[in-house]
C-alpha cells in the first residue's frame, strides 16, 4: 500500500492522512510541486480557443512559458495577451512553416498537438465513406495527422537540443485525440480516420523515444462531448438550450457535457513529473461513453 516519509523513519500509510490535517497539507504541497511547469517551455498549437486555450492557460498558472501557436492570428493573439504567452502563427500541417518554427524555438520541453478541424468547418459534407470527397478527406489528415506528425518530430528534435549534450534527454509530448478515434463514426470518416491515427502514432512515437534511451513520453488525450465553441453553435443560447443540452448528452453516462478545464486538468498531468512513469497511454475523458453500456444490469 502506498505510503509517504514525512522523513526517513516515519512512513505514514495514506489511509491515515485524514486523521492528519497536516500530513495531508504536505501530501497535497508535494502534489502541487510535481504539477509545477516553472522554467519549461511549451507549444500548444490551435490555441486561440477552446480545449487548446484552457491547456495554454493552466500550463502559464502553472509557470511554464507558454508559446500559443494558431492559424487565427487575431484570436490567438488575443488569447496569449490574457495569459502572458507568446503567440506564433503555425499552419500545422505545414512542413516548411515547422521548419521556420524551430529555427526560431529550437528547443522545447513541451508539445500539446491540439490543433485539428472536424471537416465540417467550411463544408456541410457529405463526409461518409461512400461519398466523400478525396479533397475533403486530404484536407481533414493534413491538420490532424500530418499535423501531429509533424509535431511530434520537431518536439523529439527540440528536447534533444534542450537537454545539451551529455545530458538526459527529458521532455512531454501531448497528442489530442478523441474517442471517434476508438469507434467507427460513420458520418465523420476522415475525422475518425485521423484521430485513429493519432492515437496510433503516439504508441509509435512512445516506444520510438524510449528505444534511443530518451525520457520523451508521448500519451494520448481522448475527449468527447466537451462543451467547446463548436457545441455551442449547435446547442444556441435560446430558452430550450438546456433541454438541447441535456438531449445531447442523453447516451453518456454522467448525462453533462465535459468541460475544456478537465481536459486542461488532464493535459497538465502529462505535461508534469507527476506522469513521469506514462508513455504510450491513452486517457480517455468521455464522461463514461466508451466504458459500454450505461444501462444498469436488469433484475
Amino acid at each position: 500500500m502506498p505510503c509517504v516519509s514525512v522523513n526517513a523513519h516515519t512512513p505514514i500509510n495514506l489511509r491515515t492522512l485524514h486523521h492528519h490535517s497536516w500530513l495531508r497539507d504536505a501530501c497535497l504541497n508535494e502534489r502541487m510541486f510535481m504539477m509545477n511547469l516553472a522554467n519549461r517551455r511549451a507549444l500548444i498549437t490551435g490555441g486561440a480557443r477552446g480545449i487548446g486555450a484552457a491547456i495554454a492557460r493552466s500550463f502559464a498558472d502553472a509557470g511554464a512559458h507558454v508559446i500559443l501557436a494558431d492559424i487565427d492570428e487575431a484570436a490567438g493573439a488575443s488569447t496569449a495577451a490574457q495569459i502572458g504567452a507568446q503567440f506564433v502563427p503555425l499552419d500545422v500541417g505545414d512542413e516548411g512553416a515547422w521548419t521556420a518554427f524551430a529555427v526560431q524555438h529550437p528547443a522545447i520541453d513541451i508539445v500539446v498537438n491540439n490543433a485539428g478541424i472536424s471537416g465540417f468547418e467550411n463544408s456541410p459534407g457529405p463526409h461518409d465513406p461512400e461519398h466523400a470527397s478525396l479533397a475533403e478527406w486530404h484536407k481533414v489528415h493534413r491538420v490532424n495527422l500530418d499535423g501531429t506528425f509533424l509535431g511530434c518530430r520537431y518536439a523529439i528534435a527540440a528536447m534533444r537540443a534542450a537537454a545539451g549534450p551529455d545530458k538526459l534527454v527529458s521532455g512531454s509530448i501531448i497528442n489530442i485525440g478523441s474517442r471517434s478515434g476508438v469507434v467507427g463514426i460513420p458520418g465523420a470518416a476522415a475525422y475518425a480516420s485521423s484521430k485513429a491515427g493519432i492515437r496510433n502514432h503516439t504508441k509509435s512515437v512512445a516506444l520510438w523515444c524510449a528505444q534511443q534511451g530518451l525520457a520523451i513520453r508521448c500519451n494520448v488525450i481522448q475527449p468527447a462531448a466537451i462543451l467547446t465553441p463548436m457545441w455551442e453553435a449547435l446547442i444556441g443560447d435560446g430558452p430550450d438550450r438546456d433541454a438541447r443540452m441535456a438531449a445531447m448528452v442523453a447516451d453518456t453516462p454522467l448525462k453533462r457535457f465535459g468541460t475544456v478545464e478537465e481536459v486542461a486538468a488532464a493535459a497538465l498531468y502529462l505535461a508534469s513529473d507527476a506522469s513521469a512513469y506514462m508513455t504510450g497511454a491513452e486517457l480517455t475523458l468521455d464522461g463514461g461513453l466508451l466504458a459500454g453500456s450505461a444501462a444498469s444490469p436488469g433484475g
